[in-house]
């Protein structure tokens, strides 16, 4: 093995090393998120860059918002993967506040061809039978 051969052997290898460490790392960070609240709802904007509808899952447990993106890599001819570096699972989590009463079941989820997931949550319109139950009387 001439000393070229080896060089590229050995940087091929950092390469992959150091490529898995960087997959690993996007793996486990967690998809950033903003939430927004308005009169009727609570909007959660995650960033989902490349994925597609069914990629993502979301559901709604306990006051957050879950999101789970399982994003698969395309593939392409006449190329070899030296390193993954886009993560295949990506999760996230938006926390709406304590007191947020929310209608979960009427949740909407909508993915931009830019990569945005926003999920709308509406809240829970208060009936006035409700409103007399909780209001001390006099």
């Amino acid at each position: 093995m001439t000393l070229g051969e080896i060089g590229r052997s050995l940087g091929s290898s950092i390469l992959q090393r150091v490529g898995r460490a960087a997959s690993k790392v996007q793996e486990s960070k967690p998809l950033p998120v903003d939430v927004l609240e308005s009169d009727d709802a609570y909007l959660a904007v995650f960033d989902a860059p490349g994925a597609t509808g069914s990629d993502v899952q979301v559901r709604y447990t306990d006051g957050s918002v879950l999101v789970r993106i399982d994003r698969f890599r395309d593939f392409y001819e006449g190329f070899e993967m030296l390193f993954p570096g886009r993560g295949l699972s990506l999760d996230g989590e938006a926390d709406l506040p304590a007191d947020a009463a929310v209608n979960a079941e009427e949740a909407t989820a909508t993915l931009t061809e830019h990569g945005t997931l926003r999920v709308r949550v509406p809240k829970r319109v208060e009936t006035t039978e409700e409103s007399e139950a909780e209001s001390p009387e006099a």
